[in-house]
């Protein structure tokens, strides 16, 4: 229940002073300002002091001449945006974000003055999803620089900002951005819908806020993208897609997303268009063989050695003459130790990291094989497969890569072959079957003739921006054509 403001000044000051017992940071000063009684109450170390001390304080302790709650506003406080209330806990959330609440005797409501001051560091580069080419800035913790950086991108007054919070005791500011006419309504009605439906005390990231509006929980493939780089989430925009901006967190969520996003890199639209369809068939493939390939060595080693070329069948058989552990059992020591380096070299600072994941790889690969612990093809297989992986783009994606490895490696262990053939057969059905947000996760190679089949030209193949005339299928009907020619 949000409760009115008392219409005694002194019950209020008494009434917040109380909520807020036991919280130092909180600063609480009484003043007098034109013969009326005056207290604010702000958050220190997260508020502008100086704005305080200068459009507040010094205003209206001795300039600010009288008069009622409006003179108030447009002559005692000099700050862009401030706003009225008379709910006792519109201004107990104002205050926690950073606002300062000035409360005036003999007037029944609060001034609620903008005076965020975070502390942040900045416009940091990119960590995550670095590039050769293309803009260098990336997201930070502060959700309204956030919104600044995808402004500064998009000057159109159509790109709509609305606001909201979430969870019961943090209180989240969040901000879903879109293009008003270019984004499907009904898309942006479900996003809004299921933001407002959800019911926690906290979300911290976007990452939490992420895990309740996904379609599919059960799944291991994402099917919202995240991305720290302003310049992707100006270009999904631009597509009519929709970006969830959560403060606190470096990382946006980008609404809906399809299996074909995530082999997306910003860079292959800052090249030109032969490198980036050559990098994106070696990212799909990189994709499939961190998949599928220590299955399919164990069903082929174990199964069918019929199927491998005498002579290469003989060299591994040679390799794992000492080896005491069937190929699953090998395959698998391999496999985890090099998730623990992976693990390992995540945690450690970076100038460390880097000397595991080389000097471990090496060092425990050389060891295991001359100590007859695995064979010589085995080692090969993992690192090229633990290789693959690093070449998909997206983090989230190459998780759900490690997942599904494992998966089809049980399945293979276990039928060989037809286990491996079974594996991959019921990886696709689940691909099939899944939605973002009303749209195929498998679009434009499911369902592709949609939109014309337009979308296939930046899929595996991206073809010259200047063909890509249709705007994708995520976009309003009204807005499909995002240019006319090629120009001069």
């Amino acid at each position: 229940m949000n409760l009115h403001l008392f219409e005694i000044f002194e019950d209020n000051l008494e009434y917040i002073k109380k909520v807020f017992s036991g919280c130092d940071d909180v600063v609480f000063k009484e003043f007098n300002a034109a013969n009326n009684q005056c207290f604010i109450v702000y958050t220190d170390n997260i508020v502008d002091g100086a704005a305080i001390e200068e459009m507040i304080l010094t205003n209206l302790m001795f300039r600010f001449q009288g008069g009622n709650g409006d003179a108030v506003e447009k002559k005692g406080i000099a700050i862009g945006e401030v706003k009225e209330s008379d709910k006792m806990q519109d201004v107990l959330d104002a205050v926690l974000l950073g606002d300062t609440a000035v409360f005036v005797s003999g007037y029944a409501k609060a001034f609620i003055a903008s005076t965020k001051g975070w502390p942040s560091r900045g416009v940091p580069k990119a960590d995550t999803e670095m590039t050769v080419y293309g803009p260098k800035d990336a997201f930070g913790e502060v959700g309204s620089i956030n919104t600044v950086l995808i402004r500064r991108r998009i000057r159109d007054t159509s790109l709509k900002v609305k606001r909201m919070k979430c969870g019961r005791r943090s209180k989240t500011d969040i901000a879903v951005v879109y293009i008003d006419g270019i984004a499907r309504k009904n898309v942006l009605d479900e996003v809004l819908e299921k933001l407002e439906s959800i019911d926690a005390d906290m979300i911290i990231d976007s990452g939490y806020l992420q895990q309740f509006i996904e379609g599919s929980s059960k799944s291991p493939f994402p099917q919202i993208q995240l991305t720290e780089r302003p310049d992707k989430v100006a270009a999904s925009l631009y597509e009519g897609r929709i970006a969830v901006v959560v403060d606190n967190s470096p990382f946006v969520l980008i609404i809906p997303a399809v299996l074909n996003v995530f082999f997306q890199a910003a860079e292959d639209y800052y090249q030109r268009w032969e490198i980036s369809s050559f990098l994106r068939l070696l990212r799909y493939s990189a994709g499939i063989i961190a998949a599928v390939l220590p299955g399919f060595y164990v069903a082929l080693t174990v199964f069918q050695p019929n199927m491998i070329p005498t002579s290469l069948a003989l060299k591994i058989a040679a390799g794992r003459g000492n080896v005491p552990f069937p190929t699953i059992i090998e395959v698998l020591i391999m496999e985890l130790s090099f998730e623990l380096l992976r693990e390992a070299g995540v945690r450690l600072p970076s100038p460390v990291s880097s000397a595991i994941g080389i000097v471990g790889g090496i060092i425990i690969g050389q060891a295991a094989v001359e100590a007859g612990i695995v064979g010589p093809s085995v080692v090969i297989m993992v690192a090229l497969s633990g290789i693959c992986s690093f070449v998909v783009p997206n983090t989230a994606m190459v998780s759900s890569i490690r997942v599904i490895k494992y998966f089809v490696l049980a399945l293979s262990s276990v039928m060989g072959i037809f286990g491996f053939w079974m594996a991959v057969v019921f990886v696709l059905a689940h691909l099939c079957r899944l939605k973002s947000f009303g749209f195929p996760y498998m679009y434009p190679f499911c369902s592709g003739s949609e939109n014309g089949s337009s979308d296939f030209k930046d899929s595996i193949i991206r073809l010259p921006i200047f063909m890509m005339k249709k705007r994708p299928i995520f976009a309003d009907a009204t807005e499909e054509i995002r240019m006319k020619g090629r120009g001069r």
